[in-house]
């Protein structure tokens, strides 16, 4: 995702697109072994010219993730600038978009914690 104006927009990087300097790689997925399963193959195609991402594993349940998804995160960690996690947020369920979701004090704290995950503050 580019923020390109710094405006808190984000866009997806496209096909054969390049990486610009200073970017930092976000891959965000949710805890399920599908989507474990897709990080990993994403990785395996992740260049060394790329940065290392950082993955945001989102929870799709109010509980752990299974076994399975669990130990591929793991074994993919090596691969990753980080893991940052957030909490299932039942309210994401019933929003429209970003800016009503942070109307809701569990995701604003969720976001102010992703962001201190990620940037080290």
């Amino acid at each position: 995702m580019l923020d390109p104006e710094g405006a808190g927009i984000a866009r997806p990087l496209g096909p054969q697109e390049h990486l610009p300097l200073g970017v930092m790689p976000v891959v965000v997925s949710d805890t399920t072994v599908y989507g474990a399963t897709c990080v990993e193959t994403l990785m395996r195609r992740w260049t060394t010219a790329l940065p290392r991402p950082w993955l945001v594993l989102i929870a799709d349940a109010p509980a752990r993730p299974v076994s399975d998804a669990r130990y591929l995160v793991r074994a993919l960690e090596s691969r990753l600038a980080g893991v940052a996690r957030v909490p299932y947020l039942p309210v994401l369920r019933a929003v429209r978009g970003a800016d009503e979701a942070l109307e809701h004090k569990d995701v604003r704290a969720a976001a102010e914690a992703l962001r201190h995950t990620i940037e080290g503050n």
